[in-house]
């Protein structure tokens, strides 16, 4: 038996939303998985894997241009699989203390796409993060990695468990 084949795939400027996909992609790989961690600009084809999970850092409350072409670019062929969206969104621990909706304009491509849940996890402006607002926001204590790896790993385990029983 073929081992199932997930990929991940995420639109990000700053790499808090890679670090996250990376994660998820560790996690899947501990479950047996055959993960595949993508930038969303270069992903063109889904019809290879078993699911997909695809995520898009939040800036002032839109999602990544990138994780979004590619939603639309590859419409047809998420609707065939499992899809999952996560976000990386406040750069605070409001992520970590309630669940955070998607917004309206990711909670309508996953009603069109059929994707089955969506997670927002805490992002990160760091010293290292580039930007005017960045440095401003480090700057001013505002800063911080509000990224949580075991709520990350238990969320991947979850999906490596649903696409592991999937026929």
């Amino acid at each position: 038996m073929n081992a199932k084949r997930v990929l991940v795939a995420y639109g990000s400027r700053h790499g808090s939303t890679a670090g996250i996909a990376d994660e998820i992609g560790k996690a899947l790989r501990g479950d047996g998985i055959d993960a595949v961690v993508l930038p969303a600009d270069e992903v063109t084809d889904v019809s290879d894997y078993d699911g997909v999970v695809l995520g898009g850092a939040l800036y002032a409350g839109r999602w990544n241009g990138k994780a979004r072409r590619c939603a639309r670019r590859n419409a047809d062929q998420l609707r065939r699989r499992p899809v999952w969206f996560f976000s990386s969104g406040p750069v605070d621990s409001t992520a970590e203390q309630h669940d955070i909706p998607p917004t309206p304009g990711v909670a309508r491509r996953m009603k069109k796409i059929g994707a089955r849940e969506h997670v927002t996890f805490g992002g990160a402006v760091t010293a290292e993060t580039p930007g005017r607002i960045a440095r401003s926001m480090v700057h001013h204590g505002k800063g911080g990695d509000f990224r949580d790896p075991a709520r990350i790993q238990a969320w991947a385990h979850h999906i490596g468990k649903e696409v592991g029983t999937a026929p």
